[in-house]
């Protein structure tokens, strides 16, 4: 994949780390954008590109697209929404609208803004594909969730609409839908659930980097799962 570039927002993160290491083996030049991420350079297959950049606003996620489409030796071919959150809370009745649309914030916001500004670019170098991380609550709901599940079927629901628009201009948009992931975090949070049955993320990193790649091209409106043994 040398001469291509992704942008993978939430690169940092539990599962963001393991993805952008795959992309990076795989020889793609790897756009990390992050609120504190310092400004670097790498050529292809040698490391990410950090830069700083709130995709919370449009303006962040039009610097990191930007960044991630700054090279004309390798042209933004692949988008990769990492970013998103988990909150726990009551039930519906329990849930204010403060809590139930931070949840929509954090998990479709910086999807929206960052697939929205890097679509033209991805149809000017003639095709490409986005993939996007939803949750298997979003397919199967559990109580104490409202907001994350409801975002999260937001997500989906955004990602087959990018399919479907952009069939024809030659942009795939995929979902991966991931159960409990086995990060730090989760494991802290939860320290009594079996973590053996959890997804990991260097199990799920390979999948993504498959839906971002060629060899997925027949492939656009999916909802792949990725749950491990849970």
């Amino acid at each position: 994949m040398t001469g291509r570039s992704v942008l993978v927002t939430g690169g940092t993160g539990g599962l963001g780390g393991a993805v952008t290491a795959a992309f990076v083996e795989a020889g793609w030049r790897v756009v990390v954008p992050g609120r504190e991420s310092p400004a670097t350079t790498a050529p292809a297959g040698s490391g990410p590109v950090r830069l700083a950049a709130d995709l919370m606003t449009t303006e962040g996620a039009e610097r990191a697209v930007e960044a991630a489409a700054g090279d004309p030796a390798a042209p933004l071919r692949a988008v990769v929404n990492l970013v998103g959150g988990y909150a726990a809370g009551g039930r519906v009745h329990e849930t204010g609208i403060e809590e139930f649309e931070r949840m929509l914030s954090v998990n479709l916001r910086p999807t929206y803004l960052v697939t929205r500004a890097a679509l033209p670019h991805l149809v000017s170098a003639g095709g490409g594909a986005v993939v996007c991380v939803s949750a298997r609550a979003a397919l199967a709901p559990f109580p104490g969730a409202a907001g994350y599940v409801t975002a999260k079927a937001a997500v989906l629901a955004f990602a087959n609409a990018v399919a479907v628009e952009y069939r024809a201009s030659g942009v795939r948009c995929n979902t991966v839908l991931p159960s409990v992931i086995d990060t730090p975090a989760n494991r802290a949070a939860q320290p009594d659930a079996d973590h053996g049955r959890w997804v990991t993320p260097a199990e799920i990193a390979p999948v993504i980097r498959f839906l971002a790649s060629d060899e997925s091209a027949p492939t656009s409106g999916a909802s792949v799962p990725v749950y491990g043994r849970a």
